[in-house]
């Protein structure tokens, strides 16, 4: 679309306009003419005791936040180029100060019960997002959300933030005012739920759409448990598609004359989290010792299959502004060893790595990492927790744990909600007045060179002192019977954006 970033800030196109653009623009790897009508079967990832319906809540299924997102819409959702683009929010635009946003609800905009959206839907929404889902989800308090008539929405924001419409992707799933039981999911997505039982669903096209109209009659979400039983479901022909099912299965469907293997780059970063307040990893020296005794081609290559590539400790890569000018870490084990000593590291002792097996490959990763820091004397201990256990007992708490992220097309987007000081997600407990003052001078950048100088200087203070180790990007890897056409081709949760799909007859 080439939208810069000045255009996005003013962004003036309909969401429908914006979508049938996008449709023109993005390469989907579609073939024939697009048909409508039939059934789509798609498996995703999900733990029974995690199911969750309540669409503000920790969405921390695959297969929840698949069926949320074609249910209910967010304000605005990733994009290719531009990297935000209108969903119930048809446009956006701000004050001079950029401190005050206005968001205009799209026209048409319905709830599938044919109640039209209105401003106080979508402030009660964002207002309980905040609630429940913390600054993380909804980066504006509670009172600075308000309606300015029947279909404008104002969030309001202490300081500048010229990046606001990207911090509100994804979550910001809009309800009917008042609403306490989500079990009957009224959104106003492309598709409205049919049926649903433990975890499954079944969800048929909403006709009342205010975007161009889906193609597809329903689609049924299966959820899995194991990444192994998604896969073979997919290969035996129980699913039409496997949704981020990794490299292993995609491995096995290669050369599958009725399967296609599609690869989203940038889709998922694996990585360590090192605790930097306090702790063994207090030492940037020593968070340096651990980035350098990795092998990351070897990382690479071992977890991914070779679907993926190098990282280089910086969350982000698929942003624009991404940067490359600096230097590629390489494994150097003398270098980690000298630093280690330098820092007085005890090598003696042995140190929990906790992992869980949340995405493809992310166990097997920590126990490669062990085995490859055992060369530069750092011995660990890889702890598998199960993910409710993680999220209670590790995640924020511990000295070192795995993690995994996807929709990695800004830099600026982890700094705000991983990094900052003042995150509830800091899961480095990385504290840097000089980071802080870099992410909020990219925040309040009137300019794109002023936005990139910013973002530049974060991501260096990020490579030299940050508290993760980013050794590599996985491909996303999804699985379609060769009926399927226009699927998602950009990486993170980007793959829940079915609405274009089509099956050919």
């Amino acid at each position: 679309m080439g939208l810069n970033r000045r255009q996005l800030i003013r962004s003036g196109l309909g969401v429908g306009a914006v979508l049938l653009v996008a449709a023109c623009s993005d390469d989907r790897g579609g073939t024939g003419s697009a048909q409508r009508g039939g059934t789509l079967r798609v498996g995703a990832l999900g733990v029974a005791a995690r199911i969750q319906r309540d669409p503000h809540a920790n969405l921390s299924n695959d297969s929840d936040f698949l069926i949320t997102s074609l249910v209910y819409d967010a304000l605005t959702v990733p994009g290719g180029d531009p990297n935000v683009l209108p969903r119930l929010a048809s446009k956006w635009e701000p004050d001079a100060e950029r401190r005050r946003w206005t968001f205009t609800v799209a026209d048409g905009a319905t709830f599938h019960d044919g109640t039209p959206v209105t401003a106080d839907d979508v402030v009660w929404s964002l207002q309980r997002l905040r609630t429940v889902g913390g600054a993380s989800k909804m980066p504006v308090a509670v009172s600075d959300i308000t309606a300015d008539g029947p279909n404008r929405v104002v969030l309001a924001v202490p300081e500048p933030n010229t990046q606001l419409p990207l911090l509100v992707r994804l979550m910001t799933f809009t309800v009917k005012k008042d609403t306490t039981d989500f079990t009957k999911a009224v959104g106003t997505g492309p598709f409205r739920l049919e049926s649903y039982q433990d975890g499954n669903a079944r969800l048929v096209r909403n006709e009342r759409w205010h975007g161009p109209a889906p193609l597809l009659d329903a689609i049924e979400v299966t959820m899995f448990e194991s990444v192994t039983a998604l896969g073979n479901a997919v290969l035996g022909g129980q699913i039409d598609l496997a949704s981020n099912v990794g490299a292993i299965a995609g491995r096995t469907a290669e050369g599958r004359g009725d399967l296609n293997v599609v690869r989203r780059a940038n889709d998922t970063m694996l990585g360590v989290a090192m605790r930097c307040s306090d702790g063994p990893f207090a030492d940037a020296r020593v968070r340096t010792a651990l980035r350098l005794g990795v092998d990351r081609n070897a990382l690479v290559t071992q977890v991914h299959s070779g679907y993926g590539t190098v990282a280089n400790d910086i969350l982000g890569t698929a942003d624009p502004v991404y940067d490359k000018t600096i230097a590629q870490r390489v494994r150097d084990i003398e270098r980690a060893k000298t630093l280690l000593r330098e820092a007085a590291f005890d090598t003696g002792r042995t140190y929990p790595l906790v992992t869980k097996a949340e995405v493809p490959g992310e166990v097997e990763s920590a126990k490669v990492i062990a085995t490859q820091l055992a060369e530069i004397g750092v011995r660990l201990d890889v702890l598998t927790q199960e993910s409710n256990a993680f999220y209670d007992q590790t995640w924020l708490k511990a000295p070192m744990y795995t993690v995994s992220w996807g929709t990695n097309d800004s830099a600026l987007f982890f700094a705000k909600q991983l990094m900052s000081s003042g995150s509830n997600r800091n899961e480095t407990d990385f504290k840097d007045a000089a980071f802080d003052a870099a992410t909020a001078k990219a925040l309040a950048a009137q300019s794109d060179s002023e936005y990139a100088q910013a973002s530049r200087e974060l991501q260096q203070i990020e490579y030299d002192r940050g508290g993760y180790l980013v050794w590599g990007m996985a491909d996303g890897i999804d699985i379609a019977s060769t009926r399927v056409n226009d699927l998602p081709t950009l990486g993170g949760y980007a793959r829940v954006q079915l609405e274009r799909a089509w099956l050919a007859g």
